[in-house]
Formats: structure tokens, sequence, C-alpha cells
């Protein structure tokens, strides 16, 4: 289902263009030349921008002033980091996405222990908050796709009161509906949405955002994971000592203990044992 709804623009902002050789090294990485500021980290054999929040926001200004579409962002966690050392296709995903960031605080601190350190966590919900901030400052179109009809309602309803320019929504169900991540994509694309925040579990948004971020037309397509459902109020975020202590993976557990338990539990273990191994090389 899709909804229209316009704000009108005002003047944006232009962030600074970073040098040429810095687009050199964004392609000798394999992905698309976006002139990214920073040069990527590696990670555990992952490539991970070293981006802060206000660097990450002024990156997707940056493309989205320079036009054309295609482009994506990809967060990177401890979870997913664990499943990247398992899966090539993921590894490839993640190098040629044209941005990737540090989404959980475990992986600031390891970048730090294995000495190519990340400058801070550049959490999904907070960026998604940003991004809304962003459309109502310049009109930038934005389509939320994810979560149940109810909660994606909610969320639109909340980012309009904001002044955000949601042009376009529809629930994250839409395989279950019997309706290809193709078929997806073109009905996206019929709203024209400078951004789409894709607020799906993995693998979903991972297919949708590395596979049919050419089909949508958008000038990016951002994963958000489960921002919708705090939007929204069906879940909440951890408080703020949990999150600075790198601890909001634990209150997720709580909420959510059959769905999180092998994903954090599991996962973070054997993130934690990948990290001292890399260490141990190191030493």
């Amino acid at each position: 289902m899709t909804q229209t709804h316009h704000t009108a623009p005002t003047a944006r902002r232009t962030a600074p263009r970073p040098h040429d050789d810095d687009a050199a090294r964004a392609r000798s990485h394999g992905r698309p030349a976006t002139e990214a500021a920073h040069q990527r980290c590696e990670l555990l054999g992952a490539a991970v921008d070293p981006l802060t929040m206000d660097e990450t926001v002024a990156a997707i200004e940056q493309l989205l002033e320079d036009g054309g579409h295609g482009h994506n962002h990809l967060a990177m966690n401890a979870a997913k980091l664990v499943s990247v050392s398992n899966d090539p296709e993921l590894v490839e995903r993640f190098a040629t996405a044209t941005l990737v960031t540090a989404d959980g605080q475990a992986l600031v601190w390891a970048s730090k222990l294995l000495g190519d350190p990340l400058p801070e966590r550049v959490a999904g919900i907070d960026l998604m908050d940003r991004l809304v901030d962003l459309s109502a400052h310049n009109g930038r179109r934005i389509y939320l796709l994810g979560a149940t009809d109810e909660v994606v309602r909610q969320v639109r309803w909340r980012f309009l009161a904001r002044g955000a320019n949601v042009v376009g929504f529809h629930n994250g169900f839409w395989r279950r509906e019997g309706i290809t991540d193709e078929q997806m994509a073109e009905t996206v694309s019929r709203s024209r949405p400078d951004i789409v925040l894709v607020g799906v579990p993995s693998p979903l948004k991972e297919d949708f955002v590395f596979g049919q971020k050419e089909r949508t037309k958008a000038g990016i397509c951002v994963g958000v994971g489960g921002s919708f459902d705090v939007v929204a109020g069906r879940t909440s975020r951890a408080p703020r000592w949990m999150q600075r202590a790198g601890m909001e993976w634990f209150w997720r557990l709580v909420q959510e203990p059959r769905r999180m338990f092998k994903r954090y539990l599991v996962g973070n273990t054997k993130f934690v044992w990948l990290v001292l191994r890399a260490r141990w090389h190191r030493a």
C-alpha cells in the first residue's frame, strides 16, 4: 500500500566533498566509487567504514546531493560479523556496500583491541532518527518498508508529525503475501523515494538492501532492523547507561529470549572467541 505526503523542501545542506584518492580507495575495496571520506577498516575479515554518526549522515547527504541511485547502507554488529566469518557471499555483500558502519558497541571495542579503531557506534535506530530529521529539514522523500501493517502506519504518522516527507509504506511480510522482492522493489520505486528505510530482520534485510537497491530507484536503501517496533512503542530500547556499556544486547535478550537466544548468547560467545584468536595471532 502506498500513501503520499509532501512537505515543502527547504535549502539543503551540502557535506564537504571528499578527495579523489578516497574514491580510489573505495574502488579498491570492490565497492562503488562513492568517494567515502575514509579508508575502510578490516575487522575479522569484514570491511567497516570508520565513521562517526555525523560523518555517516554527511556521507548520505552527499550521495543524495550527487544524484543517481542504487546506494545502500548496511549495519555491522557482532552477530552479523560472526555470520560473515562463515559466509563468503555475505562478505561480498558487505565489501561492495556503499556504506558499512558499526551498529554494535562490541565492534568498537574489538577494533581498538585489534589496533584498527572505529571512532564510535552508529546505531541503526539513531541513524534512522537523523535521516527523519534530514527529511524534515530538506524534504527528502522517505519510504518505510517493514514491520506489521499497524506498526508501519504508526511509524508513518509519527514521522509525518515530525515534518518528514514520508511518500509511501508497506509492511515487511511481502513474501508471505506472495510478492517477490523484485515486485516489492518496483512498488517502492513508484513512490520515487530518496531514502528507503528497510525495517525487516536479517537475512531478508540484506537480501533486499543489497539485491534490490537498483530496482527501487531510491538514492539509498538503509537497513534499520527492528527500529520500527521501537518507534511504535512495541518494544523499548535499553537505558542509556546500558547502551554506553555495550549491554543493549542483554536488554533485547530479556525482551525476546526465544528469538534472540541463539543470536546473542551463542553468537556473542563466538564473536569473543574470534576477537581473542585474532588478538593472539597479532601478538
